[in-house]
């Protein structure tokens, strides 16, 4: 698999073309977050992620994978987003069509992120992660996918559960599978699950940008 790789206001990222990149023509793209063991420097420790050996490649999807090189996806947030409107204007990227991954510290991202800039993704897949729940009516116009192993001890798999049935009852479409025998490691058969390449791509981004925002009430909620 080519990559190439590019920098964004310090941080690097790689990005992959499908099989049959014409210029010119529009693509999916998947942008990626990784977990804490891919953090720093090192491009090579972000090229060997497991992510890139089993994603199926036989679909149309442009990978971006950005690089924390600090402690948490957190402190790159406004990074990140910049990273997410550049590529929304880029020639090869289908608007409608940028979807979120990432998994552990990464999944944790992939819920924040979302959350900052709903209008910007047709669908998030967020793998062993967590996130603010009481934000999650921000996620009423996205589709969800969580991922979690039941014997999760690094990150409980409430967490995700506490995440979708948020959205669920703000009015969102989340769903959430559960590896009843895997741990933290629920990755690799989510990477690898031609299931979730086929439901990524039937998800288009509806354009509707009306964010919920509650808890605004300083008397309330601080």
């Amino acid at each position: 698999m080519e990559m190439e790789v590019l920098e964004l206001n310090g941080m690097q990222y790689i990005k992959t073309y499908t099989q049959g990149y014409e210029s010119g023509k529009k693509y999916p793209v998947i942008i990626f977050l990784h977990g804490a063991g891919t953090r720093g420097t090192d491009i090579e420790l972000l090229k060997g992620n497991s992510f890139f050996k089993m994603i199926n490649r036989d679909y149309p999807f442009m990978l971006i994978a950005p690089q924390c090189h600090k402690n948490t996806w957190f402190d790159h947030m406004e990074d990140l987003k910049k990273l997410v409107s550049t590529l929304a204007e880029d020639e090869f990227v289908d608007e409608k069509k940028i979807y979120l991954m990432g998994n552990s510290m990464g999944g944790y991202g992939t819920w924040q992120l979302a959350m900052s800039i709903p209008e910007m993704f047709a669908a998030i897949v967020p793998i062993c992660g967590g996130g603010m729940y009481w934000n999650a009516a921000r996620l009423a116009n996205v589709p969800v996918w969580a991922f979690h192993g039941q014997r999760d001890k690094a990150v409980f798999v409430e967490e995700s559960h506490k995440m979708v049935d948020a959205v669920n009852a703000k009015g969102g479409n989340a769903k959430i599978t559960i590896y009843p025998e895997l741990g933290h490691r629920s990755w690799d058969p989510t990477y690898s699950n031609p299931e979730v390449m086929k439901w990524l791509l039937s998800h288009e981004n509806s354009g509707k940008v009306e964010l919920n925002d509650e808890y605004t009430d300083i008397k309330l909620h601080g």
